[in-house]
């Protein structure tokens, strides 16, 4: 089976798909946000898409693990076959080292090294959402000090 190029696939699902959030943001001006898997940024653009690109990242926490963060990337060898399209690695370690890792599989690798700065951000973001407040809500103290 041939697999269609990433531009073609961009043209057709560029102003239309099941994905995309339209919202008006100052004045007129609408922004585009997409829900669409394997973009990092949820921005509705071609470089960050996950449906036109054949090399996407994907950074996930892991189910049922606590603090454990997946790594996702695609094949470029597997396009046809859906089931084996991804290649996914858990993570454990401390943050450090999950950016290290991050950082040699997309941009040290030569995968896509345009999508360093996204993926360490979303890393980031991941990590710190799966962090547990110690002491629970800290309450601020709204009386003026007299």
């Amino acid at each position: 089976m041939a697999t269609v190029p990433g531009d073609l696939i961009w043209q057709v699902v560029r102003k239309n798909n099941s994905f995309l959030v339209k919202q008006f943001g100052n004045g007129n001006a609408k922004v585009q946000f997409t829900k669409e898997p394997n973009n990092l940024y949820n921005v509705h653009s071609y470089k960050h898409s996950g449906l036109a690109n054949k090399k996407t990242v994907t950074i996930q926490p892991a189910a049922g693990k606590d603090s454990a963060v997946v790594l996702s990337t695609t094949k470029t060898k597997k396009q046809s076959t859906p089931a084996k399209l991804s290649h996914k690695s858990v993570m454990r370690k401390d943050f450090r080292k999950m950016a290290k890792a991050v950082k040699n599989q997309v941009s040290d690798n030569y995968y896509r090294p345009d999508l360093t700065k996204p993926a360490l951000a979303r890393l980031s973001s991941v990590y710190r959402s799966l962090q547990v407040a110690k002491s629970g809500v800290k309450k601020k103290n709204r009386q003026p000090k007299h």
